[in-house]
């Protein structure tokens, strides 16, 4: 755009005639085609007109992004009487196909190009024509095929953001056919408008093709007229017969150029009528945009332009009727958002549905003009800047990025918030009761701000998010409310038996698993009710050599109507590829046939087939009492009754109890397990049988003793502890374990509880049939407290917290990359400023041959430690600087700019830290202004500890691989002592410094103290030197410094001590182990189980 404002400008500065306003597509086609190209299904906005251009007139052939299919639709259309080929690069045989397309001229498009193009074709992508004696030909893989010039080649695929090798853009013209807001606009009111008033859509379109004839006539009339003029010889008015051609000719010519104005005056008032319709097809346009953008989220949320408009459409047929337009247009928009949201959240997992309802209801306000993209910016990130304010914070309640928060609140937005940091000095009393509330959100701010938002209340969450973060989520939740109406916060019940009214033979459903969920058995319930049992209804489950019988099976169900399940999909996506395909083929399937495929969200699905079938996401029921209620309710029958034994039932229900915590716990993130675990309805159903039969086994021998010790293996190591892989998780199952199984649950004189308090007791219900249970079960509270699993209510601060952090995360992945600040610079001029901020900050690279020389006569293994993170620490500088400098240059233009350094700009744009950059440092959770804090505070320890020595108390957190340096004191300690290194361990006690500065004395060689721990799950009383509860609303809190002493292993006896995990990051540990650095021992009075099921840990740094 700026390229063609330039050259106009200079057009019009050499006084060159121009017409105005001036089309540069006027020069490349004509209205006769752009009518014929709409015929045919290219959509009529001047993007798609300009698409059209360069696929037809181009040079080289076309690639086109077409995630709507618009492309691949068009060219089909096109090309329907010029035998096209529709081929793509992963069928066996499409050489010989484009062989003979080649040789006789006709056309060949390649559908789902993906980012491998086989290279056998590069010759015929570009055009490496030969010719030898006269005969033009191409190589195609090793044969020599003739070339006519009439051949034609398209390629399309389904991916909005490809990433194609750089030499694709060298040889094919990359076109992105990706639909823009105003494009599906246009195309929407032609839907609304056909429904709505169909005469008026059947003028336009009537008159839209007499314009077309007329301007086809016009053409031939002058094309006529040149003709006969420049064929006459002689004197012209001599010439009777061309005076009376051109008479017809200009006559015929002002009757169309009459008819072709009285077109465009009707053009105008049709357009008016139109107009009308115009905010449903806006408000249609947004929420399909809404909807794709969740691609950005999950993969496997893909939506096809399709899919969308039969929804759109059947929002039209259902809303309510009315005379009056204007309530008419109110049905439909309601009708029409409700729908889009309730079919969005079919196929989207719970965890994302309230960000979706967020992103509809921002876009939609967006519109309005209510919320401005600066607002959502501070609402989503906050402050990114990398220099603190030098104004005090005013209390220590006040986190110091709530601080940065409510700086850059008073100075972007001075209207409403100018005096917010003077208000809070003056008021910090006031402030502090109400950031103490348990729902601040729902109460009245200090200072009348509530009352000064009362029209703002998007600016309500902008003010919380300074306070407290872990309400942002509770608070997006009524502002949707308020905003768009309760319903937007309650997604759909899915039931099986709608999915399948909304289903069809061309339609698949695509069941989005979620760990311990399975729709099989459901299904199968499904399948019975509607007269498909038996051998109606056929599964396998996929697997390596299962193509063969999985396409035989297929075949089968689409002739007969019968039902088909393939299961586990995502273990053979190249068959699901290959099923894509064959859906393809067919043109006229049994009615009753319907295809039904279970998949784990992975990011490489076939788009195809998530964008032209019915998504559904099942996952277990959230909270502990519609986990129990499921249990029991998917519970056969006769299950109660298999075993006689009077302890069976109640161990049944203990089972089912113990099977929801451990589901449950999933929800609290990391301080519920290390790992996301797969506990599922089979784990169970085995447990069951296990108790039948040990039970069984004992009232057969009148053995009045219960096997608990085989119960808890069997069930807690084995079934349920099979699935566990980390350590300190399968910690927590045992402690479950002997807190659930034993004789204490019989007790009669201390009757057993799960969990009560003053509100609620849960206890093991009495003997009575599955019904029974039931009932007792829906006794229960629908929510419950984290403490029913052994958490604090902390966990339940963090859950929400960490809730609200991942939402801001991926809205950043929706937002547009442009506006920068309230100071109005753009994005670049944003980019290039923190750039230079952060290389003023950058050190020099250390010598380290100076430091090796200065430790030389005193080099042990803690000097060596240091010398590997000196060399890492290089190797983040350089890299630092080096992508920095590139940076800067590729936005002066200087350089090309490469995916890395994309990286780089996207990251510094939105305060996060570059990937290229986290390769080469400690694992961090932290954002880029935090991270820089982190690595100025590592520099300088690196600086002290190489130029003065090591330090009293160690910063472990600022070390890159701190394993290393507690390897270093074992080792240095058993050359001391002579010990087995083997052998040798450390043992951990916490000091009474709570500073590191007061520490004066330095520790004995091999011993080392350390600070920079944090402990997670607890709190540290140091009047009684051991664990306590955590404070409320404090998830982590700093440990005193800690003491580290190597220890021969024989000689460790520790009582009254928590083994405690150190880790890196509050992310902890993954499934590969990565991130446990060493294991403490923490002083405890009270039994260690309490601390094992509270989740508690130490980290090195915190978020």
């Amino acid at each position: 755009m700026l390229v063609y404002q330039c050259w106009q400008d200079d057009i019009m500065q050499r006084e060159i005639p121009l017409s105005q306003p001036y089309r540069i597509e006027s020069n490349l086609t004509t209205d006769v085609e752009i009518s014929t190209w709409n015929s045919e299904n290219l959509p009529p906005d001047e993007l798609s007109v300009q698409n059209g251009i360069l696929t037809i007139r181009s040079s080289r052939f076309p690639l086109c992004i077409d995630p709507q299919q618009q492309a691949l639709n068009w060219i089909k259309k096109r090309e329907e009487k010029s035998n096209l080929k529709v081929l793509s690069f992963n069928d066996p045989d499409f050489l010989k196909h484009l062989d003979m397309s080649i040789k006789y001229g006709a056309p060949v498009l390649f559908q789902d190009v993906d980012d491998y193009i086989d290279p056998v074709a590069e010759n015929v992508i570009q055009k490496n024509v030969k010719t030898v004696g006269g005969r033009v030909f191409v190589i195609l893989g090793d044969k020599e095929v003739d070339w006519d010039p009439n051949f034609r080649m398209y390629m399309t695929t389904k991916f909005a953001n490809p990433v194609f090798n750089a030499s694709v853009y060298a040889v094919a013209v990359v076109i992105n056919y990706t639909v823009t807001l105003s494009g599906l606009e246009d195309q929407l009111l032609s839907v609304v408008v056909r429904n709505e008033r169909p005469d008026l859509e059947e003028q336009r379109e009537s008159l839209i093709a007499e314009t077309s004839e007329n301007k086809s006539l016009l053409q031939v009339l002058e094309d006529s007229l040149l003709r006969e003029l420049s064929t006459t010889t002689g004197n012209m008015l001599d010439n009777v017969e061309l005076v009376n051609t051109l008479e017809n000719t200009k006559t015929k010519a002002t009757e169309v150029m009459e008819k072709l104005a009285l077109a465009e005056e009707t053009a105008k008032d049709i357009d008016k009528l139109r107009d009308g319709y115009r905010s449903v097809a806006r408000r249609g346009a947004i929420l399909f945009f809404v909807l794709s953008d969740m691609a950005s989220v999950n993969a496997m949320y893909q939506y096809s332009l399709g899919s969308y408009l039969e929804v759109f459409a059947y929002s039209l047929r259902k809303a309510l009727p009315h005379t009056i337009l204007a309530r008419r247009l109110m049905n439909i928009i309601g009708t029409l958002t409700k729908n889009v949201y309730d079919y969005g959240c079919t196929g989207i997992f719970e965890k994302h549905k309230l960000l979706f309802s967020f992103q509809m209801t921002v876009k939609l306000e967006q519109n309005m003009g209510r919320v401005s993209q600066l607002e959502l910016d501070f609402f989503i990130k906050g402050s990114v800047s990398l220099e603190k304010s030098t104004r005090e914070c005013p209390a220590k309640w006040i986190s110091p990025q709530g601080w940065e928060n409510m700086i850059k609140l008073s100075n972007d937005f001075q209207e409403t918030f100018g005096k917010l940091p003077q208000d809070v000095e003056d008021n910090i009393d006031e402030w502090q009761l109400w950031y103490d509330l348990d729902a601040p959100e729902t109460l009245d701010f200090p200072c009348g701000y509530r009352q000064a938002l009362s029209n703002l209340p998007f600016q309500i969450l902008m003010l919380l998010r300074c306070f407290r973060i872990d309400r942002v989520y509770r608070a997006v939740g009524d502002y949707i409310t308020e905003t768009m109406g309760e319903e937007y916060i309650m997604p759909p019940v899915i039931s099986l038996d709608s999915i399948f009214e909304q289903s069809s033979p061309m339609t698949p459903v695509v069941f989005i698993l979620s760990p311990g969920s399975d729709p099989t058995a459901e299904l199968m319930k499904l399948g019975d009710r509607c007269g498909f049992g038996a051998g109606k209804f056929k599964y396998l489950s996929l697997g390596q050599g299962q193509e063969p019988t999985a396409l035989s099976l297929l075949d089968v169900a689409i002739s007969r109507g019968q039902w088909l399940m393939f299961q586990n999909c995502h273990l053979l996506l190249s068959f699901i590829r290959r099923l894509e395909k064959q859906l393809e083929k067919i043109t006229k399937p049994h009615p009753d046939f319907r295809l039904w495929l279970t998949t784990d969200p992975v990011n490489t699905f076939p788009i195809g087939i998530l964008q032209r079938s019915l998504k559904v996401v099942t996952e277990p029921p959230n909270g502990l009492k519609l986990n129990l209620r499921n249990t029991y309710f998917k519970m056969h029958p006769q299950t109660l009754d298999c075993c006689q034994h009077t302890a069976f039932k109640p161990l049944v229900y203990v089972l089912a109890f113990f099977h929801a915590v451990v589901q449950e716990r999933r929800k609290y993130d990391k301080i519920g397990w290390n790992i996301c675990y797969d506990f599922n309805e089979s784990d169970f159903n085995v447990c069951v049988t296990i108790l039948s039969t040990y039970l069984t086994k004992a009232l057969k021998a009148k053995d009045a003793r219960l096997p608990w010790n085989s119960l808890k293996y069997l069930i807690g190591e084995v079934m349920y502890g099979g699935r566990v892989i980390d350590d300190f998780d399968r910690r927590i199952v045992k402690t479950y374990m002997d807190e659930y199984m034993g004789d204490f649950l019989f007790d009669t004189f201390q009757p057993f509880h799960f969990y009560h308090d003053g509100t609620v007791d849960y206890v093991i219900p009495p003997d009575g049939i599955k019904d029974d249970y039931i009932a007792s079960i829906d006794q229960l509270p629908l929510t419950n407290s984290p403490e029913v699993f052994g958490l604090h209510p902390n966990a339940e601060i963090g859950y929400y917290t960490q809730a609200t952090k991942e939402m801001w995360n991926l809205l950043i992945e929706l937002q547009p990359q442009t506006v920068a600040s309230g100071e109005g610079i753009s994005r670049e001029e944003f980019i290039e400023n923190v750039a230079k901020d952060i290389l003023k900050k950058i050190p020099e690279e250390y010598e380290i041959w100076k430091v090796r020389r200065y430790f030389q006569r005193m080099m042990s293994p803690t000097v060596v430690v240091l010398l590997q993170e000196l060399e890492r620490f290089n190797r983040l500088i350089k890299v630092m600087r080096r992508t920095l400098v590139q940076l800067q240059k590729a936005l002066c233009g200087e350089i090309g700019m490469d995916s890395v350094l994309d990286n780089v700009a996207y990251s510094l744009f939105n305060g996060q830290l570059p990937s290229a950059w986290r390769k080469l440092t400690p694992a961090t959770c932290k954002n880029l202004g935090a991270w820089m804090e982190h690595f100025e505070s590592r520099q300088q320890q690196y600086y002290n500890w190489s130029t003065t020595g090591e330090p009293t108390v160690l910063w472990i957190s600022g070390l890159h691989i701190p394993e290393t340096y507690l390897a270093a004191l074992v080792q240095i300690a058993c050359r001391l002592h002579n010990w087995p290194l083997d052998r040798s361990t450390l043992y951990t006690y916490v000091t009474e410094y709570v500073d590191p500065m007061d520490v004066i004395l330095r520790p004995p060689q091999g011993n080392c103290l350390l600070h920079g721990l944090y402990l997670e799950g607890a709190a540290w009383d140091i009047e009684n030197n051991c664990l306590k509860r955590s404070t409320p609303k404090v998830l982590i809190e700093k440990l005193p410094v800690l003491g580290v002493v190597p220890i021969e292993a024989y000689r460790l006896k520790l009582q009254n001590t928590l083994r405690t995990p150190v880790y890196t990051t509050s992310l902890r540990r993954n499934a590969m182990g990565v991130g446990l650095v060493f294991e403490a021992d923490l002083r405890t009075t009270e039994h260690s189980s309490h601390w094992v099921l509270q989740g508690v840990c130490l980290v090195l740094n915190t978020d």
